[in-house]
């Protein structure tokens, strides 16, 4: 009988039962551990699963950073324009001209801002650079005649170290795993190829995400199509609501800096405009600019009144603005937000600091998402999720 089964491929009768007797080892096995260790070995190697699928993401992305930067770039310039683009689509404004007057419309503004803040530093630049040599010389001299008692010695050795350990931060800033290209060139290459990018979306966002979704399986695409809907949404959201803070934060602190006779302060108002989209990092970073221009050219009182400035303007951000203009589109505790904002910096530097909010909010916004649709197949998709039913031209649904 064995011959015969073997002469028609089937498995001897044998090894049926040493796999049965194997399996009942194995299951008596995992009756002897704990429930507790069997569920935390499922969690872990699927975890381990999660982080290779990560770490190999991450590895294609510094491969092909060059592409990715300028591509996220223009992701969120789309979304800081969505709101008026789609407002003037809305009322029946050609789109060729809704893009030039939007894409235009930008460039003038950030160029007007950047000519003011260059206009201010080469009319202030000589007297501050006077007031900062003599105010850094009262320093010194207040660190050898005061209660510390430094020598000359002592305190060239502090700058050494001081100025040693901002240029390893800068470096590592600097030199993430995303920086942007280290020529002009690469800089000038992304900015073409954002440009790029951003008249794409503009001129034929709903058709690129169309194709997108085609790529799914069929089953999937509906699933697809909402949560990626709803994470655009989401993003679109939190670019409005950070450059509308970022104006509020602008306009106060740089209106604090002239009230306090504090100089250039529309460059530290634009500082503080640009900085605010990098959350946290940025308004330290300006805020502390603003307190030491204040220190250096005014004083200590006027400097303290400065940082009572910035610090207002800030907890007002934090308290008010951000809770009331953001709502729950965007819900990313403030604490994760700290966190991804520091691992975004130290895996992708400056950009990474940058994408690392708007990316954490549409992955949580799409989890959520994916996760309802889980619960209850036969949920019909939120209208106030769907990109397209605030574009007149793109309201098919993908096949």
């Amino acid at each position: 009988m064995s011959g015969t089964d073997d002469r028609h491929g089937a498995a001897p009768r044998g090894s049926f039962l040493d796999t049965l007797r194997e399996r009942t080892v194995a299951s008596d096995i995992d009756r002897g551990l704990p429930r507790g260790l069997r569920v935390a070995t499922a969690y872990a190697w699927r975890f381990v699963v999660i982080a290779i699928a990560a770490g190999i993401l991450i590895w294609l992305v510094i491969q092909l950073k060059l592409l990715v930067i300028p591509l996220m770039v223009a992701i969120l310039v789309t979304a800081l324009l969505w709101p008026a683009f789609t407002w003037m689509l809305a009322r029946g404004v050609p789109r060729w001209l809704a893009i030039v007057v939007s894409v235009l419309g930008t460039v003038a503004v950030i160029g007007g801002l950047l000519w003011l803040a260059i206009w201010q530093i080469t009319r202030e630049w000589s007297s501050v650079q006077v007031r900062t040599t003599e105010a850094i010389g009262q320093f010194r001299q207040y660190l050898i005649d005061g209660p510390l008692h430094l020598t000359a010695q002592q305190i060239d050795d502090l700058l050494v170290q001081a100025g040693g350990y901002l240029q390893q931060q800068a470096e590592v800033l600097w030199s993430g795993a995303l920086a942007v290209g280290s020529t002009v060139g690469h800089v000038a290459t992304g900015a073409v190829l954002a440009l790029f990018i951003l008249l794409c979306t503009l001129a034929d966002g709903g058709g690129i995400w169309s194709w997108v979704v085609r790529l799914f399986p069929r089953r999937a695409r509906s699933e697809v199509d909402g949560a990626g809907r709803a994470g655009w949404r989401t993003v679109v959201t939190y670019a409005r609501t950070q450059l509308l803070v970022a104006t509020i934060d602008a306009i106060g602190i740089a209106l604090g800096a002239f009230l306090l006779g504090v100089p250039l302060a529309i460059p530290i108002g634009v500082l503080v405009f640009l900085g605010a989209f990098v959350p946290f990092v940025g308004a330290i970073v300006t805020g502390a600019l603003a307190v030491f221009l204040a220190l250096v050219y005014n004083g200590p009182w006027i400097a303290l009144w400065m940082l009572v400035v910035v610090l207002g303007v800030q907890q007002l951000e934090g308290h008010v603005l951000q809770p009331l203009l953001m709502g729950s589109a965007v819900k990313v505790h403030p604490l994760a937000v700290v966190l991804v904002v520091a691992g975004g910096a130290m895996i992708a530097g400056i950009p990474g600091a940058l994408f690392a909010v708007p990316l954490a909010a549409f992955i949580n916004v799409v989890a959520v998402y994916l996760g309802r649709r889980a619960n209850d197949p036969l949920a019909p998709p939120d209208r106030a999720d769907l990109i397209w039913s605030t574009v007149p031209r793109s309201r098919k649904k993908p096949a």
